[in-house]
């Protein structure tokens, strides 16, 4: 955690959200986690945490980020308000649910092959270009480098979030820096960096 503590102390002036998607671990684990990124400055509100609702709240952090098996966004939205919350989709009915559950923005992917999702087929362009038409802000995962961040910028996507491509990145900051270049031209469609 210490090494990801340092790269996100380099990158989070360059980028909006840091999303914390420790599966494995417990809540306490992910409680010291977000201590530690706070302690080393990294703010509240650009933490996204995966699926805990409770270690969210807990926190104070920005947002969670619910899945297929997380608590229906509804009813997190109801309960708690003041929570930004995104959904993981993998498809345009799974979008469609996701925005009338009250959602506030769309994790879509993934889209391009991804060494995260070895042998699975992507979802691709087309569905992604689909989703941009249910009016919520659609991001987009899976694969997405500095080369291909456009293509994901002219199906109209609003932003993407990148793992990989930052993380396993020789220099961190120059990659975010080169996608966040790219998001900032956009061909005249911008977008966010997450």
């Amino acid at each position: 955690m210490e090494q990801f503590r340092d790269i996100a102390m380099d990158i989070h002036p360059y980028v909006n959200a840091i999303h914390l998607r420790e599966k494995q671990k417990t809540a306490r684990e992910l409680f010291q986690a977000i201590d530690l990124l706070i302690n080393a400055n990294i703010p509240l509100s650009k933490i996204i945490i995966n699926d805990r609702v409770d270690v969210a709240l807990v926190t104070r952090a920005r947002g969670v980020q619910l899945a297929f098996h997380s608590l229906d966004a509804a009813l997190v939205k109801e309960s708690f308000p003041e929570l930004r919350v995104g959904s993981s989709i993998h498809s345009y009915q799974e979008g469609q649910k996701a925005k009338e559950n009250g959602a506030d923005y769309l994790l879509f992917g993934h889209v391009f092959p991804s060494k995260s999702k070895p042998g699975k087929t992507p979802q691709g362009l087309e569905e992604l270009t689909r989703l941009t038409q249910l009016d919520i802000p659609v991001i987009a995962i899976g694969g997405i480098t500095a080369e291909n961040t456009r293509q994901i910028l002219h199906a109209g996507a609003n932003g993407i979030a990148v793992m990989s491509g930052v993380l396993e990145a020789p220099d961190p900051i120059l990659a975010v820096k080169d996608y966040r270049n790219i998001l900032k031209e956009g061909g005249g469609y911008g977008g966010k960096f997450i």
